[in-house]
């Protein structure tokens, strides 16, 4: 990941109403949920929640599919990896004693 695709994704979590959003795809992965499902969720209406997904999908971090009339929106978790990734590269000069309990405390959440 380049910097600038870095900025884009970390621009695009850098709003309450996309945090929430992504954070709560992330929640229902693999599965995804329909785009009234996540507007409810979140409280907003459905052409703010259209304009919040298409600045997370420009920035990499959702995928979309249709089905028959819904559209299902997912967290990209590939877009995710690159983005940790992309902060942590260059973790703490290659120390790993440093590294790792930041790592540790990522591991509990995939067990």
């Amino acid at each position: 990941m380049e910097s600038e695709s870095a900025i884009l994704a970390l621009a695009a979590l850098a709003q309450p109403t996309r945090l929430e959003v992504f954070r709560l795809l992330v929640r229902h992965e693999p599965e995804g949920r329909p785009a009234g499902a996540i507007a409810e969720a979140v409280g907003v209406p459905a052409n703010t929640l259209s304009s919040h997904l298409a600045v997370l999908a420009r920035a990499g971090l959702v995928t979309s599919e249709r089905r028959s009339r819904s559209i299902i929106y997912r967290a990209d978790l590939e877009g995710l990896r690159a983005v940790v990734l992309f902060l942590l590269k260059d973790c703490c000069g290659g120390r790993a004693d440093i590294c790792a309990p930041l790592l540790a405390e990522l591991a509990p959440c995939c067990d």
